[in-house]
């Protein structure tokens, strides 16, 4: 059943729920300020800064969430946690097996800083350009900060999204198991299971060591497209403009058949209503397969993480620390089955010599006008099943640091060292494609039914599954050092000044195995590429406490790419205080990024290298109307089962000339305590950047063909050798708005204490160009032409309006919490017939946890996840029926954790 809650209620719902908050009374929020007060004030590093302070002076606008947050909002992941963070657009493991990424403001994620403990991680392998964070140990963390200016003089300019610190904790003594699960109401997939065991020795305080360790486990099991049906089935897509019918057929079981000498096209099983489920009735006597049939909501994954820590304390002024992390992670890809229609020109034939020619001897019912012509066959071995894959993905990090003091200098040393790793391989469904297509050809293989005991037979000696598709390795090796004294008093305190230095290296290898080729529908040819650079950089900051009220903090950063030359880029802020309950604060830096090693380095071939993400009618050999898919009629000689409607071949791949992005970011933020026990928070951002690195969207290429004809590179014969969509440099992008804060905890009251906070994010702008100096595309409230740098050719949008909100009680041992994650709607891609032009509403969806602490050693928490069972919007996009980087489409699920403290 399908869920829509009205405006009028979700509105009511969160009134109704404020004002039962506003009638209880304040307990938690009174002791904990008592605490506060009676405690020393201490000064601490926090995110964006190397000189430590107390975290409420800070002039930059830095969020934290801590452990207990996960807890109490029961998630089970760092993807959950970076996820409920409004500032981020954050994918989860994604279709193609790249993990989990974070991609601030959305404008790419190759802009996002990840960090752990304050220093960079090896990024995903194949695309050199993010962190996969499911790498980093949840059990094992303390806090994430996340810086949301832009570019960062301590950690690199090229943050130029923000930056997002994983903070372990310090020390940990004694012995924890937890145990969580996730189990949707619905059937089919989705279940998560996570335990990590977390213990240590050592007090650094009175024994001056402390080792300890974690092992973090998490499986979550696949959820396939037909387990939703409610978003995937024909009748939903039907409602959307884009059901299978509606279009002409192009693979399918049984396979659909084009003749070039008299140019009909067809299905011998069309009058028979085709086989259902495999494939259904569509256009021009063809029949066409439901992908959603086959396809994933979600990939099943599995990751395992290893984190340990030892600390050693030398004395009051000297402190060694090493950490070692490995992890692991399997994510299991799937997609339509195995077809004989490839990027590489090749197709599969058959001939009257062949029993299963249609009107011959094995029965295939007779197709008028063939008059014993040779056909092109368009087949989807559906009987095998999806064509699965499977990544395994693992990244090792060894740190080592010494910090201290040497007579007026605070000093810290590191030395990184970080490692990754991909491999995908073939797992089930795949074969050798020049052996399928032979075996149709002479006549072993039954294109439009199932096969014979010989026919099966021969597809098991042509499998493929087994073989290795492809593997990618990266490197990174680092060391730094910052030394900071304070060196002169001024009327609102010392004047300290940090300075520091670094260096590191980047290397990346891919290479895509030979054995490729035999899976032309794999969409990949044999690659390999190799790259590496050298980082050098040093930088200065300073703080300088003009009066009690006013301090300005400036900085610099120079940097010297062996690739790309040198740069600096400053960076200044300021805190302005008049009063204990005003604050004023602000930033403005520039930023400078280099291109990805893939982006510079990666592989390049000459011809097609991919297939494109969606289906799309070829403008010169199936004209229609431009961007709206199987509108076009091939023209006379073409095959409309490979021109029309269809998966066309693209180039994708590095580019030697690509050249880095500058940005310039601002923020101006004022931090109000309106009344006792409240805080509200309001900051502006505005971030610019110039010759942004991405691909050219291929909504934006098919939807403007004759702007973009030098894109359509053609064979001799006029066919399509490839759509060239390779990395380049786009236009400028620009985007503005506003973060808000809010917290307000309740004046005491005998029913508990009682807690409201809200994080959210109105997004003011958000524009680029497709090309320097092009027309200006919003992509704000929308799904936009536009390129932003992800690693995908798909279109995106940006979301007005988005946040979490956070209503909590505690009284003794119990503590519940109700969580809204809101999001405005948007304009669907709306690239279908007029009558379908729709808009997706808003968003909405609540969580509820309760936990109980009152048994000795054990803590409880339960949970419901999707409280009111909300379904995830619904698109017209052509390249997926939900909205599935914004919403799950797993549905209400009940959530259980325990942990067990020895």
């Amino acid at each position: 059943m399908h869920h829509r809650i009205p405006a009028f209620h979700r509105l009511a719902r969160t009134s109704i729920a404020l004002a039962v908050l506003s009638l209880a009374g304040q307990a938690a929020a009174q002791q904990a300020a008592d605490q506060a007060a009676a405690a020393p004030i201490q000064k601490v590093e926090v995110t964006g800064s190397t000189i430590k302070r107390v975290a409420a002076e800070m002039a930059l606008p830095v969020t934290t969430v801590k452990a207990d947050d996960f807890v109490n909002s029961a998630l089970t992941t760092v993807a959950d946690v970076v996820t409920s963070m409004p500032v981020a657009s954050t994918n989860v493991p994604s279709s193609a097996g790249a993990g989990t990424n974070m991609n601030m403001r959305g404008i790419g994620i190759n802009r996002t800083l990840v960090l752990l403990n304050g220093r960079r991680m090896v990024n995903e392998p194949l695309s050199n350009g993010f962190v996969n964070v499911d790498m980093i140990p949840m059990s094992a963390l303390n806090r994430v900060e996340v810086l949301r200016d832009g570019a960062s003089s301590t950690y690199g300019t090229d943050a130029i999204g923000g930056v997002v610190n994983f903070i372990t904790k310090r020390t940990y003594k004694g012995l924890n198991v937890t145990g969580q699960a996730v189990v949707p109401q619905a059937s089919g997939g989705g279940r998560e299971h996570r335990l990590s065991i977390l213990g240590g020795i050592g007090d650094l305080e009175a024994d001056g060591w402390n080792v300890y360790a974690t092992v973090d486990t998490h499986k979550r099991s696949a959820l396939e497209a037909s387990d939703r049906p409610e978003l995937t089935s024909p009748e939903r897509l039907a409602e959307l403009g884009i059901a299978p019918r509606a279009a002409t057929g192009s693979y399918s079981q049984p396979a659909n058949v084009f003749s070039p000498s008299t140019g009909i096209t067809g299905n011998p099983y069309y009058a028979a209503g085709c086989k259902p489920p495999y494939s259904s009735p569509a256009l021009r006597n063809t029949c066409i397969q439901n992908a959603n049939y086959y396809v994933l909501a979600l990939p099943g994954n599995s990751q395992t993480t290893f984190f340990t820590k030892g600390s050693l304390k030398l004395s009051e002024d000297h402190l060694i620390t090493a950490e070692l992390l490995h992890a692991r992670e399997h994510i299991t890809t799937q997609r339509a089955p195995t077809t004989t229609v490839g990027f590489n020109g090749a197709v599969a034939q058959i001939t009257p010599s062949s029993p299963y020619y249609p009107g011959g001897s094995a029965g295939v019912p007779a197709m008028a006008g063939l008059n014993g012509s040779t056909l092109n066959v368009s087949w989807s071995v559906a009987e095998l099943g999806p064509a699965i894959a499977r990544d395994m993905q693992k990244a090792t990090r060894l740190v080592v640091a010494d910090e201290g003091r040497i007579a007026d200098w605070d000093y810290r040393l590191g030395f990184v060292y970080g490692a990754g790793e991909r491999d995908s391989f073939f797992r089930q469904g795949y074969l050798n494609g020049p052996q399928l297509q032979a075996g149709v050809r002479n006549g072993i293989l039954n294109p439009f039914g199932t096969q014979n005991e010989a026919g099966l037979a021969y597809l098991k000696s042509i499998s493929a599954d087994g073989g290795q598709i492809r593997h990618t390795t990266n490197l990174y090796t680092g060391v730094d050092m910052t030394f900071t004294r304070e060196l002169m008093k001024l009327s609102g305190g010392p004047l300290t000044l940090a300075t520091g230095a670094e260096f590191h290296h980047d290397a990346n290898e891919d290479r895509a195995l030979d054995g490729v080729i035999n899976v032309p529908y794999q969409n990949r040819l044999p690659s390999y590429a190799s790259g590496s650079r050298n980082i050098s950089a040093m930088f200065i900051e300073a703080d300088l406490p003009v009066t009690s009220e006013l301090d300005f903090n400036v900085a610099a950063r120079a940097d010297s790419y062996s690739d790309f030359g040198n740069t600096v880029n400053p960076k200044a802020s300021f805190r302005y205080q008049p009063t204990k309950t005003l604050m004023f604060r602000g930033s403005a830096s520039t930023g400078f990024r280099a291109p990805t090693l893939f982006d510079r380095y990666g592989y390049r071939l000459p011809g097609a290298t991919a297939l494109t993400t969606s289906r799309w009618d070829d403008p010169t050999l199936c004209p229609g109307t431009a961007g709206l898919a199987g509108s076009g009629k091939a023209i006379p000689g073409a095959n409309p089962l490979i021109v029309c409607n269809a998966f066309l071949p693209v180039q994708q791949g590095s580019n030697p000339d690509v050249l880095p992005e500058k940005s310039r970011s601002l923020t101006l933020g004022v931090v109000l305590e309106p009344m006792r026990n409240m805080m509200l928070s309001l900051d502006y951002y505005n971030i610019h950047f110039r010759n942004s690195i991405g691909q050219l969207p291929q909504n934006a290429i098919f939807t403007n063909p004759a702007k973009y004809a030098d894109l359509f590179v053609r064979n001799a014969d006029g066919s399509l050798a490839y759509v060239k969509n390779t990395v380049m440099n786009l236009g400028d992008l620009r985007t503005s708005g506003v973060d808000v804060g809010f917290s307000y905890g309740f004046p005491r009251n005998p029913a508990g204490d009682f807690k409201i906070g809200l994080d959210g994010t109105y997004v003011n702008q958000f524009e680029n160009q497709n090309e320097k100096d092009g027309a200006w595309i919003s992509n704000l409230g929308r799904f936009g032409s536009v390129g932003s740098g992800n690693v995908s050719a798909s279109p995106t949008y940006t979301f007005r309006w988005k946040h979490t909100l956070r209503l909590s009680w505690a009284k003794g041992d119990w503590f519940s919490q109700l969580t809204q994650n809101y999001n405005t709607g948007y304009h669907d891609l709306n690239n279908v017939l007029p009558q379908y032009f729709r808009d997706i509403e808003p968003y909405s969806v609540w969580n509820m946890t309760v936990a109980y602490k009152g048994f000795k050693h054990i803590n409880l928490t339960l949970g419901v996840s999707n409280l009111f069972d909300v379904e995830p919007p619904i698109t017209n996009s052509n390249s997926t029926a939900y909205a599935n980087n914004i919403a799950s489409p797993i549905g209400r699920a009940f959530n259980a954790r325990m942990s067990y403290e020895f």
